[in-house]
């Protein structure tokens, strides 16, 4: 009797021939391209919050790489037998973030779910990076504030995972909470005007991000309120050393700005840098008014007058619709809830007397 051959194995990526057979990955293939043990995989895998986040994208890549597919995940995706669901923001070190991060935490946590906090930094691809690792994770939903308005959810939609965006709308129609920036961004503009500046620049993020073109639109909007001002702009990333670049190009102007609107509270202090620099004082050379209402606002001198936003009830609406989605998920139609800043008026506006 002629014996059937053995089979032959090959790499990942190789060309199999008839008769050849391709070895089924398992955890342990899975370990060994991570570099990690058996138990961290399965611990990944299953979306135990007691793995780090670097741990877990590890894994996920390994996985993605051989090829494995744990037998129950389709299972689990339906039933949503993970309490984790993942949070993630442009910067984590944007007071208006970590704000909606304690308001996401707080009321996930009094429903017994535990957030993974995901910092994106304004990356498209560490973005693509952590939804991947959501969705691999099986976490239960997700809460985004998202880098622009074509990032990539299907993934997430295809394991039924719900979405609630935050701060920035999606293209694609989801569950989103933002706020009114573009009403935000006029009020301090037509405050700074009314206050007799007669030449308030704004200083916004980039023109890729939604509440940055949204601000932007309520100076301008502002502006043209009031005829025979200019408009002075500049874009930074969101960020202080960027909005300090900015500001000094405006201040440099044959005839710079007299008053500044700041898109949101890191790139204040960019903009304060600058005018320190130059030995601008706030509230007396300069008006000033930031998006934002940092908790050092108020003790700076003088007091920062702020646009300030809802950010952690903002937060805690998010994860609370989020909840609702994971206790009813039949298809419905997205909801969208938009929440009103404030305009706090504090010294750094108020034009002195002229005497």
């Amino acid at each position: 009797m002629r014996s059937n051959p053995a089979p032959v194995v090959r790499a990942r990526g190789e060309m199999a021939t008839v008769g050849e057979v391709t070895p089924t990955p398992t955890i342990k293939t899975v370990a060994e391209a991570a570099g990690v043990s058996p138990a961290s995989v399965s611990r990944a895998l299953n979306g135990n919050p007691s793995i780090a986040p670097e741990i877990v994208e590890r894994v996920m890549r390994a996985a993605d790489a051989v090829g494995y597919r744990p037998n129950g995940i389709a299972r689990s995706l339906r039933t949503r037998t993970t309490k984790v669901i993942a949070l993630l923001i442009p910067d984590i070190g944007n007071p208006f973030f970590t704000a909606v991060a304690r308001g996401v935490t707080d009321a996930a946590e009094a429903e017994g779910y535990t957030v993974l906090l995901c910092n994106t930094d304004e990356d498209p691809e560490k973005e693509r990076r952590h939804l991947a690792v959501a969705e691999q994770a099986r976490v239960a939903g997700v809460v985004l504030s998202p880098q622009g308005r074509d990032t990539d959810i299907s993934r997430l939609r295809q394991s039924r995972i719900p979405v609630v965006v935050i701060d920035r709308p999606l293209r694609e129609k989801t569950d989103a909470i933002v706020v009114r920036s573009f009403a935000g961004a006029r009020a301090a503009t037509s405050h700074l005007i009314d206050q007799g500046w007669s030449r308030p620049a704004c200083v916004t993020g980039p023109a890729s991000a939604d509440t940055a073109r949204a601000r932007l639109r309520g100076y301008r909007a502002a502006i043209r309120e009031h005829s025979g001002l200019p408009e002075i702009v500049a874009h930074a990333d969101f960020r202080q050393e960027g909005a300090t670049l900015a500001a000094r190009e405006l201040l440099d102007q044959p005839d710079p700005p007299d008053a500044f609107f700041v898109a949101n509270a890191p790139m204040a202090l960019g903009t304060l840098a600058a005018l320190a620099e130059r030995n601008l004082r706030v509230g007396s050379d300069v008006g000033f008014v930031s998006f934002d209402d940092a908790p050092w606002a108020p003790y700076m001198t003088p007091p920062i007058s702020v646009v300030a936003q809802p950010a952690h009830p903002l937060g805690e609406r998010a994860a609370r619709l989020l909840m609702e989605s994971l206790r009813t998920p039949t298809e419905r139609r997205p909801r969208r809830i938009t929440l009103s800043p404030t305009l706090i008026v504090r010294a750094s506006s108020l034009r002195p007397p002229r005497g």
